[in-house]
Parts: structure tokens; sequence; C-alpha cells
């Protein structure tokens, strides 16, 4: 049987130290509160009592319980308040001598069953255990912010944590309402090791001027579906706080690159430029602590046309699979006259038939009238000939991820399209230079990586190689706006943005699994639940197919020889035996039996 906690103590009442003393008291623990002074302790009751009056004015809570939850708080200066208490948690600041002394002083004051445990997010429980006479009691506890909405904590034990101890935490959290996957002593624990790596990555993206600050955050949001964009999640997070948790994920995890603090992250600690707490960091606030962005001298001018481009009024779309389907769906509906070219006309019966499925469901669904189902339809002229191509003003490219394919293909676009037409590609993860240089105009191709399924992403990267012209990135971003679609605009290079920083993270995530650090199932919970990402690593993984992701991945690593890019063996052997994901219905998980 799992123990009962009377009473617990939480040491550091910042943010996540205030959540966390509102976590057990809404689950009717009696919390001792600790500060450092008088001051501290009025700045984390003063935390505490904003978020609980937010509740009640969100009607989240009653204010009878609000003062009930109070009730069973004591705030309190210094640690000799705890000397009662069954449970304490630190929550102090990320430094690893800080942590050692407060749990030395913690192992005189607390009674000797008591558990010490470490809310820390990627310092070693192991070296702060040993600050202690008790090392077997003292375990790891990642609460992650805002304390009280979010459902994940890590629960860390050490090579010498005791399996009691375990226990009766894990217990804990399900009273508390949490979900607690139970891990080994690793930097960064799961989420962390999983988010920081993808984080640092975007970051150095905008220090190489590879892509604006709000193009990648639009590119994660819209692309992946995630709640907020890396940047402006590592102005939430605070950019010294992330420095020093990637710092020590370096030092401690075998010295990979990945999680080497790119220079600009010091550079702008250095400046005082710490993200929402400072009002200033890859974004501007209003003021330190606001959510709301100002403009600044690097918001992009909303002087661009939002019209349709005058110059494109007939699109080519070359290809017979679904996202050429999908494209043709999107043109189409926008008002453009289409021409759809397939290698035959059986392929583009098929073509037409799933266009007017989906295009059927729209109607069934309320989001088309039947009489824009019928114009969209017949906006679509279908041809088994490049021949038919001579006189559109665009061609969008969908065949098979081939360059031999994709190559020879637009030098034939190249002979047969008049001067000036954009000619572009839906690649994504081949050079859009390769395409390019196969033809006489390089300066009028351009990528435009759109989403699956077309019709529903939002997003669509329009990639520039050296050649692109000014005029096609801006034809080609116009007629995206035409499309009702967000562009975001990258150079040319492996993965762009949305895969360059996806597939890395995912890759990593088969790499925990690989060196049996956790299970596909914890993995999937602590993303979900600790970030908030819309699917686990290992759903996605499935969702899009192991080959695809191994393709991906060997490009990126091809293309820019990262070592910690280099892809993972375990699932380059599950494609090896055909578990390619939902689509043979095994891939990480076996789904025949669902």
């Amino acid at each position: 049987m799992a123990r009962e906690f009377g009473s617990v103590g939480v040491v550091g009442l910042g943010t996540m130290g205030a959540g966390i003393v509102e976590v057990f008291a809404r689950s009717g623990l009696s919390v001792t509160a600790v500060e450092i002074s008088d001051a501290a302790l009025h700045r984390g009751e003063s935390t505490m009592r904003g978020s609980l009056d937010r509740a009640v004015a969100k009607g989240k809570l009653s204010a009878e319980g609000r003062d009930a939850l109070l009730e069973r708080v004591t705030f309190a200066v210094g640690l000799d308040a705890l000397g009662d208490v069954d449970l304490v948690i630190e929550a102090v600041p990320e430094h690893l001598d800080l942590k050692q002394r407060i749990f030395a002083e913690l192992d005189k004051v607390c009674k000797p069953e008591a558990i010490l445990a470490t809310n820390t997010s990627s310092l070693s429980v192991t070296e702060i255990s040993v600050a202690t006479g008790r090392p077997n009691q003292v375990i790891g506890m990642h609460f992650f912010n805002p304390a009280p909405i979010m459902k994940l904590v890590e629960v860390v034990r050490t090579v010498v944590t005791s399996q009691d101890v375990v226990t009766d935490i894990e217990a804990l959290c399900e009273r508390l309402g949490k979900v607690d996957v139970t891990i080994t002593d690793r930097a960064g624990f799961i989420a962390n090791a999983l988010l920081f790596g993808y984080l640092n990555q975007a970051v150095s993206m905008v220090e190489a001027k590879y892509a604006t600050r709000e193009d990648i955050d639009a590119a994660m949001k819209l692309g992946c579906g995630l709640p907020m964009g890396p940047l402006a999640l590592m102005d939430l997070i605070g950019l010294d706080t992330a420095y020093e948790i990637l710092d020590t994920m370096y030092r401690r995890g075998g010295r990979d690159r990945r999680h080497a603090p790119v220079p600009l992250i010091k550079q702008m600690v250095t400046a005082g430029l710490l993200g929402r707490k400072s009002g200033r960091g890859f974004y501007t606030y209003e003021k330190p602590g606001s959510p709301v962005v100002v403009a600044d001298e690097l918001t992009p001018s909303s002087t661009a046309e939002h019209g349709r481009p005058t110059n494109i009024a007939k699109v080519g779309v070359v290809g017979s699979g679904t996202m050429a389907t999908g494209i043709i769906e999107v043109f189409a509906k926008a008002g453009f006259e289409v021409v759809s070219v397939t290698r035959g006309a059986e392929k583009s019966a098929k073509v037409c038939e799933r266009l007017k499925t989906s295009l059927n469901k729209g109607v069934v669904r309320g989001k088309l009238t039947e009489q824009d189902r019928d114009a969209a339809i017949g906006r679509v002229t279908w041809s088994a000939s490049l021949d038919h191509l001579s006189d559109v003003d665009l061609v969008v490219e969908a065949v098979v991820e081939e360059l031999s394919v994709k190559k020879a293909l637009f030098a034939s676009l190249d002979e047969i399209c008049k001067p000036g037409v954009v000619l572009a590609t839906t690649t994504s993860s081949l050079p859009v230079i390769e395409c390019a240089v196969a033809t006489e105009r390089p300066a009028d191709v351009v990528g435009l990586h759109f989403f699956n399924p077309a019709p529903v992403m939002g997003l669509v990267e329009v990639v520039r190689t050296i050649r692109t012209s000014d005029a096609t990135v801006q034809t080609a971003a116009a007629v995206c706006r035409a499309l009702a679609k967000h562009a975001v605009v990258c150079a040319d290079r492996s993965g762009f943005v949305v895969n360059a920083l996806l597939f890395p993270y995912l890759n990593d995530a088969v790499k925990m699994v690989e060196a049996s650090y956790s299970t596909a199932d914890d993995i999937d919970y602590a993303m979900k639940l600790g970030c908030g990402y819309p699917m686990g690593p290992f759903e996605l993984l499935d969702v899009v197919g192991l080959d695809v992701s191994l393709a991906i991945q060997r490009e990126l690593y091809l293309e820019l020889r990262e070592p910690g890019f280099a892809p993972a063996p375990l699932l380059e052997h599950l494609v090896t035996a055909g578990y390619l994901g939902r689509k043979v219905s095994r891939g990480f998980r076996d789904y025949s039996k669902r």
C-alpha cells in the first residue's frame, strides 16, 4: 500500500512553485509554502492568489472553494517550517549548487521518513540526492508550467531511489489527477530532451537568417498543429532559463551538438533580452511580463497586396496522387482555371473521381454549396499531355519524390511553357535548385510545398533558390494569399522549415526507445500532456509512414552532415522489416488488432 501524505512542503514560490502549491492544496493536502525572505514570500503568495482569482473569474472555482483552498496553505520564511511534513518539493532556480545546499539543509530539518523531491527540469537528480544522508528517499517530480493545468509529471528515479518511494510518488500523482511517466535520471528527461533540441534548431534558423521569426512560428503552428511556435515558446520559457537547460543537457547528455546552445541565445541573454519577463526577446511585448506582442523594427510591413495576382489566371497541375488532387481542388475552389495533366486517361478519371468525392463531402458538411461544387469541377480540364500546358500562367508539379523524374519533367516544361510562367515544385525534401537548373529559366522556378491534405492545411512553404527572382517569390506568395493559405518564405535547404524542425525531433524520440530509456507510450504521453502537442511522436510517425520519415531524415543528414541527424537504426530496421505505420497496420504499434 502506498503511504498517505498528510502534509507537503514546497520550497520556492516562483511561477512554478506557486503553481505546485495550488495543485496540492486543490487536492485537499495541507501545504507549507516556504521562501527565502518576506518579500519573496509576498510575491509568491500574490502569484498564487492571482491564479486562484482568475479561476474564480472564469467560473472554474467558487469563491468559497478559493477561500477553503487558501486556508490549507501556510506561508513561511525559512526551511525550519518544514520539520513535520511528509514530502518536500523544491522548486528553486536551476542551479545545482543552490539545490544541493537546500537539500543538505532539508536533510537536517525534515523528519527521517520524509521524501525529498526536486522539480528540476534538467539537472541531475542523483547529484542533488548525494547532498543528503538519505539519497534513497530523493526523487524527481518534474511538473510542467502552468502546474495547475498541465497533466504530466515526470517521476525521475535515481539508481538508489527506493522502490517504495517511487510507488508512493506515483500514487500521489494519481491523487493529484496527474499522469505520471517514470523514468531514470538522464539529462532533460523525456520532454525537455526532445523539446529543447527542436527549440535550439529553430533559433539557429533565425541566427542564419534562413527564415523570419514570424514565418518559423507560423510554419510550426499551421504545419504541425502546435499550440505555440518555437520562438514564442522560447520567450515564454525565458531565454536565460532555456540557455541553462540547453547548457546542462549538452554537458550531461554526451555533448550532442543538438543541445549546444546557439550563440545567439547567449548574446540575447547578455543583452537582457530574456523574453516575456523582460518585455523583449525574439518578440517585443507590451510591458515586462505581458503576453501581448507589439510591433518592433523586425515586424514585417502589412503593405502586401491581398488581391488575386493579376498575371495568374490559368494553372497547370502535373501529377495524379493525393497531393495533386488536393492542389487541383484548392485552385479550382479559389476560382482559377486548372489544367490537370496525368500519365493517361485512366489516371485522369481516377483523379476526377477523387476530386468530386472530396467536393461532395464539402457540400454534405455545409462548407460548400452545390453551385460552388459544380463551378469548381467546371474549371478543371483533364489531359494526358504536357503540351496542353503551353498557355498556362503557373505550373505546379506534384509527381513522385524522385529527383530524376522531377528534373526530366522540368526540362520538358521549359520547352513547352510560354516565357514568364512560374514553375513550381511541391517537393517536401528534394533540392528545388536541382529542378531549376534543369531549365533555361531558373529565375522562374520556386518551391510551393503544400501540406497534406492540401484543401485543409493552411500552410504553404514558398522556397526560393539562389537563382529564384524576387518577382517569382512575390507572385508565389500572392498566389498563396489568393488560395487563403499562409505563405512562409524560406531558402532552399533540406526539409525547408517544418520538416527540418520536425523530423530530427521524431528521430530523437526513436533513439530514446532504441536506448530503452522509455516506452513509445510514455514518450507520446509526455509530449502531448507536457508540451500540448496534438500527437505524440510515435503516433505521428505511424501516420506519416516510417518509410517516408526515414527518407526525409536521410535527406537532412546527407545535406547537413550533422551527427545528431543520422537516422536512428531502429527506424531503419522497422522499415526494412516492412513495418511502415498505419498504412500497413504495423509500425511502432500494431493496428491490426484495433
